[in-house]
């Protein structure tokens, strides 16, 4: 891998060149975005240049799009004709299916690979891009095969993400859908709903007795609903199943607020929260 392009150069595409240039990558990164935020993703060094689309992917053998999901599907609509033959290009969004069948259903002249970075934080942009974000996170990856992390530019790929520190995991994009919409946007909603629930409850000078609970639980609520919006529109029927089992499991605590059951629900959810702190998160 000799050239990569970093379509959509905000936090997660500039965390991502960064990271690349910390583990070695010697090769070009070209950026794509708009002139102010690729200028800063330059700045800091995450890319060497701003090129336009069909320049950057035109020369990469790896194209990341790291956009909003929307604009992912709109650039996978145009890269058919730009994209130099057997390029490896691989995504950031939050949601697979969708990405991946646009992707099956345009891309022939390049190997696409479905990913998505368990990283991120509530602030945005290239100013807080971050070369050591991916450190211990896993990266899910979603072949439609699993013969296709054994082609070379995917298997390189492959050993650069460990090398930046992430833990690849693969999974087909309809389980990773399933099990984000528990896993990610459950928490996501969870968090805005607290916020929004406390905002129309309490007014604002009582907010002076708030403990570290509630900025814990409202610091998701930081997020952007620009990039949510597109979350939500394309994992619809899992998030729908996730908010019914929450919601079912709120309403088992208020039927029992005065009995023991409530002990069961504190005990499971504190093995929970135990084994992501012990296993599987950078915490």
């Amino acid at each position: 891998m000799q050239s990569v392009a970093i379509v959509g150069t905000g936090l997660i595409g500039a965390s991502f060149g960064l990271a690349l240039r910390r583990a070695g990558f010697q090769g070009s990164i070209a950026g794509v975005s708009s002139p102010g935020v690729v200028a800063e993703a330059a700045r800091i060094g995450a890319v060497d240049r701003a090129a336009p689309l069909a320049e950057a992917v035109g020369s990469a053998d790896l194209v990341f799009l790291s956009q909003t999901i929307g604009r992912i599907l709109d650039t996978i609509k145009k890269l058919e004709p730009l994209v130099r033959q057997g390029a490896l290009v691989t995504d950031a969004g939050s949601t697979k299916l969708e990405i991946s069948d646009a992707a099956l259903g345009t891309l022939t002249r390049c190997q696409f690979l479905g990913g998505h970075p368990m990283a991120g934080k509530e602030l945005r942009g290239a100013a807080a891009a971050d070369a050591a974000l991916f450190e211990g996170c896993t990266w899910v990856l979603t072949p439609v095969d699993r013969t296709e992390l054994d082609t070379g530019p995917a298997a390189e790929f492959v050993g650069w993400l460990r090398r930046i520190g992430a833990h690849p995991v693969s999974m087909s994009a309809e389980e990773h859908d399933s099990v984000v919409a528990y896993t990610s946007h459950l928490a996501q909603l969870a968090s805005t709903a607290i916020a929004a629930t406390v905002a129309d409850s309490v007014p604002q000078a009582d907010l002076r007795v708030a403990g570290s609970g509630l900025r814990d639980m409202t610091r998701l609520a930081l997020g952007s609903y620009e990039l949510w919006r597109d979350i939500l529109a394309t994992n619809t029927e899992p998030i729908d199943r996730a908010l019914e089992a929450y919601i079912q499991k709120l309403e088992h605590i208020r039927e029992n607020l005065r009995t023991r059951q409530t002990q069961v629900e504190f005990e499971r959810g504190s093995r929970l929260a135990g084994n992501l702190r012990e296993k599987y998160q950078k915490i």
